[in-house]
């Protein structure tokens, strides 16, 4: 897998957090993502205001693991691992 391909899936996958992160939030500006490349996995860290954090995880945790989902989805590559966290 070549360098370029990795940074075109990480860079789907950050706007397709950034786009569902920011429609559920309150305050879009304050939530931030960062993601990183280890060994064929690509991990994305959501950092929000406490009060967001719920609204991002979602009740049972439905909503981040929907999030986790798509994300896999758009990187339609079954070797690059996606792995989301949320922090608050």
């Amino acid at each position: 897998m070549s360098t370029q391909v990795d940074e075109a899936h990480i860079k789907r996958v950050e706007e397709l957090a950034r786009y569902v992160i920011d429609g559920l939030v309150d305050n879009p500006g304050s939530a931030s993502i960062e993601t990183s490349l280890e060994e064929g996995s690509l991990r994305i860290i959501i950092e929000a205001d406490p009060e967001d954090v719920g609204k991002i995880i979602g009740r049972g945790g439905r909503t981040i693991k929907s999030i986790r989902t798509l994300a896999r989805a758009s990187v339609a590559t079954p070797s690059l691992h996606v792995d989301i966290d949320v922090e608050g």
